[in-house]
Parts: structure tokens; C-alpha cells; sequence
């Protein structure tokens, strides 16, 4: 089911990276936070309970296969996993790298932006610079992880 007034119904312009008949992943495009990636469930359900246990499963193991290519390819220094629906009560997953000279780090990113060290935002635009030149060889091999999952309930 689809709702008309939905933006991840919509499928808006955001880069698919990669989609099946049950889920896709999107770069989020948030500028401030490069190589934050969302896993959406295609159809608008509210909750995660709201599917079927293999469906859960499934959508988890593609949440699970972008946490590692985004270790492997981003080695941030944390990955935050957040599914909250608050603004958009349609199911998906943040899937979010984290460097303690973020802007916002410790807290989430959807806190208050930090007066930053000096010292901070220089490594930090240093880290931003190196995240974006690795996002063409993440988002390759989460197409190729993700294209090996198991069949989709």
C-alpha cells in the first residue's frame, strides 16, 4: 500500500542505491553527514511489528549488511542505527556513521550542532573531504552486498 501524501512513498529525489520488491536504500543525501544511508520498507507500514517476523528479518539483514560494508568502507568511528517514523511515520531505518570530531558527536545528529574546537572542525573537514571520496566505492559494494541477500520473503 502506498499513500499519496508520503514522501518515502513518493519515492522523492533522493539516490537509490540500490531496491527490490520489498525494500531500498537510499544515500540521504544530508550534506552535513556524507554516507548516511536510509533502508525504507516499501510498502507504508507505521512499524516495524506491522510485518510478518520473516518480513522483520529480512528488512533487518539489509539494515545489518549496510552497517558492515559502511564499517568496512567508512570505518567511522561508530555506526548509529535509528528507526523512529516520528516526522515520517513510514518504516525505515538511519543507518548513520559517526566520527567523535563530528559536529554533533557525542549526541545524536539530530541534536544541536556543538561550538566546535577549532581543532574539530579541521579534522572534521578533513574526515567530511576523505568520507565523500570513498561514497562511489561504498555505494558499489552495497549494491553488491545487498544484491546477495537471500530472497525476500
Amino acid at each position: 500500500m502506498r499513500i499519496a501524501d508520503c514522501p518515502l512513498c513518493l519515492r522523492t529525489a533522493r539516490t537509490e542505491l540500490w531496491s527490490n520488491a520489498h525494500v531500498r536504500v537510499i544515500d540521504a543525501e544530508e550534506p552535513e553527514f556524507p554516507g548516511l544511508t536510509r533502508v525504507i520498507w516499501h510498502d507504508h507500514v507505521r512499524e516495524m511489528t506491522d510485518l510478518a517476523e520473516s518480513q522483520r528479518h529480512y528488512v533487518m539483514s539489509a539494515v545489518w549488511a549496510v552497517e558492515s560494508v559502511m564499517r568496512q568502507h567508512l570505518a567511522p568511528t561508530k555506526v548509529n542505527l535509528a528507526q523512529f517514523g516520528n516526522m515520517v511515520p513510514h518504516l525505515h531505518w538511519h543507518v548513520i556513521p559517526r566520527w567523535t570530531c563530528d559536529p554533533r558527536f557525542p549526541d545524536a545528529i539530530w541534536a544541536p550542532r556543538h561550538d566546535p574546537m577549532p581543532r574539530q572542525a579541521d579534522d572534521w573537514a578533513q574526515q567530511r573531504g576523505q568520507t565523500e571520496l570513498a561514497l562511489p566505492g561504498y555505494h558499489a559494494a552495497l549494491r553488491e552486498a545487498l544484491a546477495a541477500l537471500p530472497e525476500a520473503p
